[in-house]
């Protein structure tokens, strides 16, 4: 009972899917009972001077009588066999007319659902106490009340109704069978009017009304809500421990790239860049791992470690690592400036194998100002000093 008055939230539309895939949809028996009653109806208004036609032809071949037929010993299975063809020519089309009815009806109050969920076996539904709740409960209740109570009404709208036309009825005796046959249901036309016009009434109700209950039925508690949200989106904790587990792992695989690495450019204690030049492979050198401040400082390590040559060159560090990333190629606007340090590499790697002569001390790196972080907050004072 608790967790019924917590259910106030309303359903997600994952749950109402979900529902809707196990054949919970809104079903308006009422919308059903006018689709037939008034399909029907219609039916016979638009048919009724051929189906009168096709009565009495019907009606006279099966009284007439012919004493030749007798010499036959199966006359009365041809007859029958007649009499069937005759009804299922007319039956069939209307069977399947109001199947088709039921079907519109059903589409119209809660829409297409096909699914074979419902037809499955529940042991659960065997349970008599289950059973005994169901019936008693407050929905299903309220459910026989409104049949009982549609059942009275067209009940004496229908007994009302022939009160007040029962002398057309007496009068059709006295005429002729056709005759009779068409004045009495000119006179059933009016009461079927009224039969039609109170079930749309309550088809009116009804429709919404299913709609509306079949939605407080799947009303959600909070803890049923965060439980969903955890089934679609993930555990958080699980999510977050997945993503530490990613990034560790991609900071490993990273670390592993700097030994192979031709150049690590540091800001002295903030930024590491490691780069990698391969012209078989790539138009431009490559960023194979950057870091800050503690990664900067086991970057640097390994690289020594390596024997990587690691260059001081703070702005060019500082725009590499704001304007790169890991195994992408390095800006076409920093290729002078990363093309000038790898040729200084290569040089100082070069002399040391005593392959050439020392290069001289590399000159100023040129790194264009925009792309320098450290020059960002400095261009906006200036902005500022203009303004003032």
């Amino acid at each position: 009972m608790a967790d019924a008055q917590d259910r106030n939230l309303p359903a997600s539309e994952r749950k109402i899917r979900k529902a809707r895939e196990d054949g919970q949809v809104a079903r308006s028996r009422d919308l059903a009972h006018l689709a037939m009653v008034g399909g029907g109806g219609a039916l016979l208004v638009a048919f009724a001077p051929p189906l009168a036609l096709w009565l009495q032809k019907l009606l006279g071949t099966g009284l007439r009588f012919d004493a030749k037929l007798l010499a036959q010993p199966d006359v009365l299975t041809q007859r029958l066999a007649e009499l069937t063809w005759a009804w299922l020519m007319v039956l069939v089309p209307l069977g399947a007319i109001g199947a088709g009815l039921a079907l519109a009806s059903g589409i119209a109050s809660g829409g297409w659902n096909f699914t074979m969920k419902p037809l499955a076996p529940k042991f659960s539904k065997l349970d008599p106490l289950s059973g005994l709740g169901r019936l008693v409960s407050a929905e299903h209740l309220a459910q026989v009340g409104k049949a009982c109570f549609l059942a009275l009404l067209l009940g004496v709208i229908g007994f009302f109704y022939l009160k007040s036309h029962l002398a057309d009825f007496h009068d059709a005796l006295a005429m002729p069978l056709p005759k009779a046959l068409q004045h009495t249901a000119g006179a059933l036309l009016g009461g079927l009017g009224l039969l039609v016009l109170a079930l749309a009434v309550f088809a009116a109700v009804d429709v919404p009304l299913q709609r509306f209950m079949v939605l407080k039925r799947l009303k959600m508690s909070h803890q049923e809500m965060k439980q969903e949200y955890k089934d679609a989106e993930g555990n958080v904790e699980v999510k977050a421990k997945v993503k530490a587990r990613m990034r560790e792992m991609a900071k490993k695989r990273m670390l592993a790239a700097v030994p192979g690495a031709d150049l690590v450019v540091m800001n002295p204690t903030h930024y590491a860049v490691a780069l990698k030049y391969d012209d078989g492979k790539a138009a431009a050198p490559i960023v194979v791992a950057k870091g800050a401040d503690l990664l900067a400082m086991r970057i640097r390590d390994i690289a020594r470690e390596a024997k990587v040559p690691v260059l001081q060159a703070a702005p060019l560090a500082r725009a590499l690592y704001a304007h790169t990333e890991v195994d992408q190629e390095v800006p076409a606007r920093l290729f002078q400036a990363v093309a000038q340090v790898l040729a200084y590499v290569y040089q100082l790697r070069a002399a040391l194998a005593g392959r050439g002569a020392m290069p001289r001390e590399l000159p100023p790196i040129v790194v264009p100002a925009d792309l320098d972080p450290a020059n960002k907050p400095a261009a906006n004072d200036d902005i500022a000093d203009e303004d003032a």
